[in-house]
């Protein structure tokens, strides 16, 4: 269990998660006052009391959605808390009383369960190798698969994007998430364990089959899909192969061309360090570049963001041997802008102006059927929307999934970012330049399919 404290300090209420990067917190229940709350709405609302404000959206949405869909504890997890609260003499966590706003000393603490995206972890063995996938979320609802690039996985790769409310709740409202990962990229607390380099390399299309196997575990029909660079591809080649699998294909930064003689000179140097050093600076220094924008790496006068660090602390946590056979795989890719022309699921494509793939997005929208496919430029941004802007994937994928007859919740639609409610700020200020978009016209293109729907 993981305590979460809400304190008061020199006048500003905080929260203090006390979390590692790359976990998630799941509001199981909140114990107060000898009553077990079961709501997380109701939960966030009195941690927010405690602090002394009002329940603010973010709150009730990390707390309500962002987290896990299971509300309570059941009464085997109650017991084992009660024992160990007679053996060790943890007192309940109560309400403090109310005290001055400049008290440093008051605070409340609250149980917290830690999960891996507050969803359960599956090792499915398949016939190309095992593969781990989480699953988070109401198995009910529809699938959405999500795959990353090298040397990531689903918590390096998509956390940013849903630790933003919004996406968050429109994302985890309407599907259930399957995160896969990459062989031997799979997020473990110990780190996952080195490959044996006597297996063979596996093949793009051994990767996609690795898919189809996981969906046929969990007894999935179509499902829509999210890949980012290398795992764009991968999702775009499962999708040529099996398109009766797939409902739409949301892809970040995607390639779909043979490795160019840039890509394969960086891929041959990254394979040698990998091969004799092992993930050393270099190497990440090679990956921060293929993942983000310079205005996040940083330089000598300015200091490189947070999402930058993070992912380098991240990267170290890698075995080499593994990100060398996903770095191996990618290298060997064939070419499959022909298969582009037969797919017919709607394709939703985010690309960073100043992505190293920005020219490869754009060949693969033009290859396309334009009537199926949009493509979204990120000004001021690297390769990782998700990480990098994870905002601004926010009302084209609004948009996108009104054609499936998707939208987010009622509770969250008053957002003025969102398309779906009123909006009470001037237009003008809504416009893609202000809010540093290019859109390939996507408006148009959905609002005639929705009136052609409703006719």
């Amino acid at each position: 269990m993981i305590t979460f404290t809400v304190a008061k300090k020199n006048g500003n209420q905080w929260l203090e998660l006390g979390r590692s990067f790359g976990h998630f917190f799941s509001p199981s229940a909140v114990v107060t006052d000898d009553v077990v709350v079961k709501d997380r709405i109701v939960a966030a609302t009195i941690v927010a009391a405690v602090a002394g404000s009002a329940p603010s959206p973010l709150l009730c949405t990390v707390a309500a959605v962002a987290v896990g869909s299971r509300c309570r504890l059941d009464r085997q997890r109650r017991r084992r808390h009660d024992r160990q609260r007679r053996h060790r003499k943890i007192p309940r966590a109560t309400t403090p009383e109310p005290t001055a706003m400049g008290d440093s000393s008051d605070s409340v603490s609250v149980d917290m369960e830690t999960i891996y995206l507050g969803g359960k972890e599956h090792i499915i063995r398949t016939g190309r190798g095992s593969v781990s996938v989480i699953v988070y979320g109401d198995q009910d609802k529809p699938a959405l698969v999500t795959y990353p690039d090298l040397a990531l996985n689903h918590m390096s790769c998509f956390q940013g994007l849903f630790f933003c409310p919004e996406a968050a709740s429109l994302l985890l409202h309407n599907f259930c998430v399957y995160h896969i990962s990459p062989p031997g990229h799979e997020f473990l607390q110990l780190g996952a364990a080195a490959i044996c380099s006597d297996d063979p390399v596996p093949s793009v299309d051994d990767l996609t089959n690795q898919i189809l196997e996981v969906l046929n575990y969990f007894r999935l029909g179509a499902v829509m899909c999210m890949g980012v660079m290398a795992g764009a591809y991968i999702l775009t080649l499962f999708a040529i192969k099996y398109r009766e699998r797939v409902l739409g294909l949301i892809l970040v930064s995607p390639l779909c061309k043979a490795p160019s003689w840039t890509e394969w000179l960086c891929n041959k140097v990254m394979s040698n360090l990998l091969y004799f050093y092992g993930v050393c600076g270099l190497l990440k220094e090679c990956l921060l570049y293929r993942y983000f924008s310079k205005e996040v790496r940083g330089s000598p006068e300015v200091p490189e963001s947070d999402i930058v660090q993070a992912c380098r602390r991240l990267l170290e946590e890698r075995q080499s041997i593994n990100v060398l056979r996903f770095l191996q795989a990618i290298d060997r890719r064939h070419d499959i802008t022909d298969g582009l022309k037969r797919l017919k699921c709607r394709t939703l494509i985010f690309v960073g102006e100043n992505s190293p793939f920005h020219p490869e997005a754009l060949h693969m929208t033009a290859k396309l059927d334009r009537r199926y496919s949009a493509l979204v430029e990120v000004q001021a941004c690297g390769s990782m929307v998700t990480e990098e802007q994870p905002h601004a994937m926010l009302i084209p994928m609004e948009y996108f999934l009104m054609g499936y007859g998707l939208y987010r919740p009622s509770q969250f639609s008053d957002s003025p970012r969102s398309p779906l409610s009123p909006s009470c700020i001037a237009p003008e200020l809504l416009s893609p330049e202000s809010m540093g978009l290019k859109l390939k016209p996507i408006k148009t293109r959905v609002s005639s399919q929705i009136r052609h729907s409703e006719r």
